[in-house]
Formats: C-alpha cells, sequence, structure tokens
C-alpha cells in the first residue's frame, strides 16, 4: 500500500491526495457493528457534497504545488541570470574636455564604436527628449520598466493585423535589450527584457535610465548614443537641434542599419517624416512645424570627429589612465583660433615648415592653448610631434634674463650706457647679427635692439652658471652639449630648451619675477607654488624695456612686451612676448631640424605673435605698475656708477688703490634687527673697505645712498628675509654680500 501511495503521489499529486483524503474521511466516520457506515449512506445527498469538496480541495492544493513550482523555478531562473551588466554598460569612449567642459577630442572605444557619456538634463536639446518619450515611451516616468498598456495594445494590434504595429518595449526596456545585445525575438527574449527592465527601475533612478539609454542607442555603423550621432551627422553637440534633426534622430535607433545616413538616407527620410505625422497625430507637434521639418534635407555624409588639440590629448591619454573624462585648462575658441593661424602661416613660409604656438595664463599658469605643428595629419610637416614640447636652441630669447640678473644685481641700468664694440672674451668674440656695432647705446636700447656684445658683457658680469642655475630653479630646463658646462655662448642660443619652458620663464617676467609651474591637465589637488626667477624690480625693468621693442609691421607700439630670436643657422625662428593678461610663444622651423636659409625671428616669429594677441578677442592689458624701490630715472640723475657700465676688465686703478670690500655685514650673516620701537626698525651699519670714492649702496638693486670718507653709513633695513647688499666704486668695482634679516 505504501509503495502503491508514494507512486501515486509522485505520478499524480491531484490523485493521490484526493485518496488519502478519502481514507482519512473513512477512518473517522462511525461504523456499526456490520461495517455499515451510521452516518453516511442514510442521509440523502451526503455522497455528492462531499465528493465535491474533495475535488475542489484536491485541484487547489495541485494548483498551490504548481505555483510552488513554477515560482521556484521562475526565481532559480531570475538568479541565474545574474546582476546587471552595469559596468560594462557605462563604458564610455574616453572624452577631452576644455576649461568650460566643450569637447576638444574623443576616442574610439577598443572595438572602434564611439560612445560618448551624457546628460539629458543639460547636454540634450528639450525638444529631441520630449519627441522621443512621446513615440517611444509616453509614460517613461510613471510605470516600473514596463507598459502593461502598451504591452497589452501592442499584442492586440498583432493579433487583429497579422503584423507588429507598434512595439510595446519601454526605454528602459530597450535599454536592457542593449545592455545585453541578442538577435532571436522570442518569447524568452522578451521575458528576459521584463525582468532586466524592473531590476533596471529598482537599481537606478529615472534621469540615470535615460542617461545610459541615450549612451547606448545605435544609430549606425560604429555610432552609439546621441552625442555620437549628433556630431557626426550634424557636426555639433545635440544641445541645440532643430525639430527636423531632432525627429531623424528618433527614428534612426529603429532600425539604425537599415536607415543609415552614408548608405540609405531615403529610408532615414521616410523614417524621420513618419516620427514626424506620428507627432503631429498625438498633438505633440503642429502641423505647420512638421510641414517645415519634412522640407528640410537630411545628411549624406558622416561628419569627422572634432580633433582639437591632438598633442595635449595625446599627452592627457598618456598621462591619466582609468578615467573617461579627461579635463583640461585650454580654452577651445582660443585652440582652434590658433590652430587655425598656424596652419595659415606654416603654409606661407613654404613647403616642410611648421609653427608651434602657445599661449599660457600670466595669473594662474594655465596653458590656455597648445597648437604643436601646423597640421597634425601633415607627415611632410611631421605634424604628430610636438614642438612645443621639442628642444631647440632658442636663439636671443634668453637675453632677457640676463638682463634682468644685472640689474638685480646692481651694476647697471636700463638708462645706463653700455659699449658695443668688438670685445673678445678669452677666445670668444661674438658678433652682433648684421656684423656692424652701435657704438655706446643704452642698455635700454642694446636690449631692444637685442645687440650680442652688450649682451655677453652682462652675462660674463652675472656669470653662466649663476644664470643657469636661477633659470632651472623657476622651471627652465636646458640641454647642453655634452660634457660642456654652461658658458658665455648660452646667452645666444648655445643651450636647449622647449618653447613651453621658454613661455614659463617669460609668463614669470610677467608675474614681477615668480615664475610658475604650467598646468595643462585640470587635476584635484593643484600645489604648485611660485618659483623665484628674479625680484619684482628687475622683472618689471625687463618688461618696461621689452614693452619699448619695435613691433613688426603688423603689431601696436607699446602694447606687448616681446623678444625675438634666431638660432644658428636659420633652424629656428621665434618670439615670445606677454602683456598684463597673457604670455604666448611661438617657434617656427622644420622639424627635422634642417636650416631654412632666411629664417629669422623678427620677419618670422614676431608677425604670428602679434597676430596671435590680436586674435584672442582681447584689448592687451597694461603690464603691472612699477614696484615700491624702483629707480625711474635718466642717466643724468643716475648714480655715477649706474651711468655706465664698463666691464671688470676695463676697470683702470693705480697700483695703490683696492677693489671695495664689504667688512660689515660679512656675506652670509645673519641680522637680528631691533624693532621694538613704535615698530620702527633700528638702522643697519654698512662698513667697507677699499674701493675709489664714492661709494654707492645697492640694496636688492635699488640705490639707498653713497658712503663718505669714513667708508660707512647707517640704512634702513629690508623686511625680514633674505636681502642683496651691493657697494660699487667710482670706477665700477662692486662687492656683494647676501644676508638674512630676521
Amino acid at each position: 500500500m505504501s509503495e502503491a501511495g508514494n507512486h501515486s503521489s509522485s505520478s499524480c499529486p491531484g490523485k493521490s491526495a484526493k485518496r488519502v483524503f478519502a481514507q482519512m474521511s473513512r477512518a473517522s466516520t462511525p461504523l456499526g457493528a456490520d461495517g455499515e457506515d451510521l452516518d453516511g449512506r442514510d442521509k440523502p445527498g451526503h455522497d455528492g457534497i462531499g465528493g465535491g469538496r474533495r475535488r475542489f480541495l484536491g485541484i487547489a492544493v495541485a494548483l498551490a504545488f504548481v505555483l510552488i513550482v513554477v515560482t521556484t523555478a521562475f526565481a532559480a531562473w531570475v538568479d541565474s541570470l545574474g546582476p546587471l551588466p552595469l559596468e560594462q554598460a557605462r563604458k564610455v569612449s574616453t572624452t577631452i574636455v576644455d576649461r568650460s567642459g566643450k569637447l576638444l577630442r574623443a576616442y574610439a572605444m577598443a572595438d572602434g564604436r564611439w560612445r560618448l557619456p551624457v546628460d539629458a538634463t543639460t547636454a540634450v536639446d528639450p525638444t529631441y527628449l520630449k519627441l522621443l518619450l512621446a513615440y517611444e515611451d509616453r509614460r517613461f516616468w510613471s510605470h516600473g520598466g514596463v507598459d502593461l498598456l502598451a504591452l497589452g495594445r501592442a499584442a492586440l494590434q498583432f493579433g487583429t493585423s497579422g503584423h507588429i504595429v507598434s512595439g510595446g518595449s519601454t526605454i528602459t526596456m530597450q535599454l536592457a535589450r542593449l545592455m545585453e545585445p541578442r538577435r532571436e525575438r522570442s518569447v524568452y527574449a522578451k521575458l528576459r527584457q521584463i525582468v532586466r527592465a524592473v531590476q533596471l527601475e529598482r537599481q537606478l533612478s529615472k534621469d540615470e535610465i535615460l542617461d545610459l539609454y541615450l549612451a547606448l542607442a545605435p544609430f549606425g555603423g560604429n555610432l552609439e548614443g546621441i552625442r555620437a550621432a549628433s556630431i557626426a551627422y550634424f557636426g555639433k553637440e545635440p544641445k541645440r537641434l532643430s525639430l527636423a534633426e531632432a525627429a531623424l534622430l528618433v527614428a534612426l535607433p529603429q532600425s539604425p542599419e537599415r536607415r543609415r545616413l552614408d548608405r540609405y538616407p531615403e529610408a532615414a527620410h521616410t523614417a524621420r517624416d513618419r516620427v514626424l505625422a506620428r507627432m503631429v497625430e498625438d498633438g505633440v507637434v503642429s502641423q505647420e512645424d512638421a510641414a517645415q521639418a519634412k522640407a528640410a534635407a537630411v545628411p549624406r555624409l558622416r561628419k569627422p570627429m572634432p580633433i582639437l588639440a591632438p598633442h595635449s590629448s595625446d599627452a592627457a591619454m598618456a598621462t591619466v589612465t582609468d578615467t573617461p573624462l579627461i579635463k583640461l585648462t585650454l580654452d577651445s575658441t582660443l585652440q582652434k583660433t590658433l590652430e587655425a593661424l598656424a596652419r595659415d602661416r606654416a603654409v606661407a613660409q613654404g613647403p616642410n615648415i611648421s609653427v608651434a604656438i602657445i599661449a599660457v595664463d600670466n595669473e594662474s599658469g594655465d596653458v590656455l592653448a597648445r597648437v604643436g605643428s601646423s597640421d597634425y595629419f601633415d607627415e611632410r610637416r611631421a605634424g604628430q610631434v610636438d614642438m612645443t614640447r621639442a628642444v631647440r636652441s632658442p636663439g636671443s630669447t634668453l637675453k632677457p634674463f640676463i638682463y634682468g640678473l644685472a640689474f638685480e644685481d646692481g651694476f647697471v641700468h636700463p638708462e645706463s650706457l653700455i659699449d658695443d664694440r668688438p670685445v673678445r672674451f678669452g677666445s670668444y668674440a661674438p658678433e652682433n647679427f648684421d656684423m656692424t656695432f652701435q657704438g655706446t647705446v643704452p642698455v635700454r636700447k642694446a636690449l631692444q635692439l637685442s645687440l650680442n656684445v652688450p649682451a655677453i658683457a652682462l652675462l660674463d658680469r652675472v656669470g653662466s652658471s649663476r644664470l643657469s642655475s636661477r633659470l632651472k630653479q623657476a622651471g627652465g630646463n636646458f640641454v647642453l652639449p655634452k660634457d660642456e658646462a654652461p658658458g658665455l655662448a648660452m646667452g645666444l642660443g648655445g643651450v636647449g630648451i622647449s618653447l613651453q619652458d621658454l613661455a614659463q620663464l617669460y609668463a614669470g617676467l610677467a608675474r614681477l619675477g615668480a615664475a610658475r609651474p604650467l598646468r595643462e591637465i585640470v587635476l584635484a589637488n593643484d600645489d604648485r607654488e611660485p618659483m623665484r626667477l628674479m625680484d619684482q624690480v628687475a622683472a618689471w625693468q625687463v618688461g618696461n624695456v621689452l614693452l619699448g621693442t619695435p613691433p613688426p609691421e603688423n603689431g601696436v607700439h607699446n602694447k606687448i612686451a616681446f623678444k625675438t630670436g634666431t638660432s644658428y643657422g636659420y633652424r629656428d625662428a621665434w618670439s615670445v612676448g606677454f602683456d598684463g593678461r597673457v604670455t604666448i610663444g611661438v617657434w617656427v622651423g622644420r622639424p627635422d631640424g634642417a636650416p631654412v636659409p632666411g629664417l629669422v625671428g623678427r620677419t618670422a616669429a614676431a608677425p604670428i605673435l602679434f597676430d596671435a594677441f590680436a586674435r584672442t578677442g582681447k584689448i592687451p592689458a597694461a603690464l603691472p605698475k612699477a614696484p615700491k624701490g624702483a629707480l625711474i630715472a635718466s642717466n643724468a640723475k643716475l648714480p655715477l656708477p649706474l651711468r655706465r657700465f664698463r666691464p671688470v676688465g676695463e676697470l683702470i686703478r693705480t697700483g695703490s688703490e683696492q677693489m671695495p670690500r664689504i667688512q660689515f655685514p660679512l656675506n652670509g650673516s645673519r641680522i637680528d634687527v631691533d624693532r621694538s620701537g613704535n615698530g620702527q626698525a633700528a638702522p643697519m651699519p654698512v662698513k667697507v673697505a677699499g674701493g675709489v670714492l664714492p661709494l654707492t649702496i645697492m640694496l636688492n638693486g635699488t640705490s639707498v645712498g653713497e658712503i663718505d670718507s669714513r667708508r660707512q653709513r647707517l640704512i634702513d633695513p629690508p623686511g625680514p628675509g633674505f636681502a642683496r647688499l651691493t657697494v660699487i666704486d667710482a670706477t665700477g668695482a662692486a662687492d656683494t654680500v647676501v644676508i638674512r634679516v630676521q
């Protein structure tokens, strides 16, 4: 009996339940002596009612069992689907944007697809969103992933017409299909989409679902997402679309390959008009607007993806990894303008010649534009080589820093006189570019005319090693010939430096001597500290002198402080300049380093520099005002030792004269200044031995008086920090000490 019962239970649960119920009923019924049922058979109708109840209970048990089995199986199937592949779905093309978030360049994904991230609330035209939801999912904001009304309508239409009239898939269900693409169209596939849609609605907000759909929707070929399609077909972001463009983008994802604009434009045109007609029927669009939109032609070719600042983008991709969005400090408008300028001027200069331009914000050190070559795709001009980072000979562009250190040391002033005549420094005899000499000229004019002999004479006094170390300290990375130390030739371009480092140094002049490392990639932590280039007075004097440099024919006078340079053999032409806001550097030459006869900085690079400033769209800003302590005077009113610069070798002395020497304070000493009395610092004594009277005292490059025959004087000490104290005698001989005041 037990075996039979077990077999019946396993083969037919309903019958088994019924048999067990009957046995239990008989066991509980009172029997007579002969086994007769005392309650049942005598009572009319009992047998019919009891049988109905037994059948009902059996069916209920069977249905419950089936429901449990089905529910368990369905739950197991849902569990077998695994988690939603959100991480994979969120992968997008790496995009490079400018300081305002505008797209500079995008890189295709590893499989060649273009998929750009999108924010529906800020980056997509509201008209497109209205058409999309009205056409695809009008109850998007209210349903939980599945629109039962839409599914019922689609099923009814299919049953009555025999073909699909409208789809019942919601945006969420379509997103589920895009996340897990399958070729077959079956009940199983639809059920899977429904389950995934419900899961999506539980894990993501409506805005997140819409953003993800707009990034994954197919638009033909390797285009995915509304941004990639809008840029490829219309050449613009989807933030502002016409009605015709919006309707077209609504129609394409329904059959992206059969409506590809570059292959089947007529099919796309028909699908777009069908969307417009439907919108008119639903009252979303007026008849007049739809008619006007239908009259618009559809694009037949894809446009190339934007490639602005390609060199900066490549560098950013190599520097920042594992992030889909990289923000640069560049200004896309200025970048586009300067790229066009470089391209046009390179063509005018001749074959194989390239142009590089960099623009830097003086205050922040942010790179506003970087044009690494005249044409990124021009192989003849080595377009993919970034010439703003290439190390080349700078020509005369380092001269302003020689003069700046000379001003800082206090042995020369912009109005001092200096000789431009043949001179030899050991075996080195510098000559001017035009092979002529100007005689005695003001230091100001010597720098503005870029005379070589005065610059080398000052460098001999300043010291090549000191110039090199100071510029390196401010971020100028020099490259010297192998096994060579800094020498006088570096003043005329005998070293290597990049255009970006040169621009950083010139921006330091614009910042009154405080250079700042350049920044091009916007990162969370920006801990760049200013680096000392020279003191404020010296930097201001250099800028003031360069402001008066005669501009090229297309330039305006006294608006831009600039300097030009030409490397040996006419290989590189340079021009770097700044106003109160921006520093711009220009390089012209052949990337392979071949000479270009006649390539001169003043005629090849300077006009591009002034044109670049003009194309910024802003009037040149004024340079900073003269800082406190700047000596502004004519040559006749300068202290005697500053009226004329004499090289050390030209000092004329009798045998009894001695060089001036500062006896107090000593070099490297620490001076404690008493500031207790009414906040006024007590005077600091200066004692000097030797030298030809009168003796002039210079504190941080500024004259603070003369020393009498007693060779001592009290001076007002500077503020806390390091200070340079120089004493110059009547012959130009000098002694300098560096002290620390506290």
